[in-house]
């Protein structure tokens, strides 16, 4: 993958899933590097506490690591609330992906790593979205795009 990744929020939830089989993937992206929003730290924050059932102690332990993993996150600002109803309104994503997706664009990233939102569509002309735990013939999207 070329460009800067952003990351949804469903990657950093497996990758503190040691029961699920998309944690080693998750983990991999991950320790990379990449891109994260305030939005998506709080998720993250709300589902591993709730879902999860992480202690406090452990949901602010994973989020460390993630801010040490990747870039400063991406505030939400008025800038990107406002990119957000656009998005939401021109692709038809709800306000909280519109929100996602507003924010790696803010950050110039040019790949969002979603198991969520619709794999392979770009937005903007610049902001493709990938699953990144979609298999194609056995192979990830990054083992594709490394064969080219």
């Amino acid at each position: 993958m070329s460009g800067r990744t952003f990351f949804d929020t469903n990657v950093l939830v497996y990758a503190v899933s040691r029961d699920d089989k998309r944690a080693d993937r998750a983990e991999a992206l991950l320790s990379e590097g990449g891109v994260v929003s305030v939005q998506v730290l709080n998720e993250f924050a709300a589902v591993a506490h709730r879902k999860l059932g992480m202690s406090w102690p452990e949901v602010i332990d994973a989020l460390t690591t993630f801010r040490k993993l990747c870039a400063p996150p991406v505030p939400v600002t008025l800038e990107t609330h406002e990119a957000a109803l656009r998005i939401t309104v021109q692709y038809g994503y709800g306000i909280y992906d519109g929100l996602i997706l507003a924010a790696a664009l803010a950050a110039g990233c040019t790949t969002l790593l979603s198991e969520d939102m619709q794999d392979g569509q770009v937005i903007d002309s610049k902001l493709t979205i990938r699953n990144p735990f979609e298999t194609r013939g056995g192979r990830g999207p990054r083992d594709e795009e490394q064969a080219r």
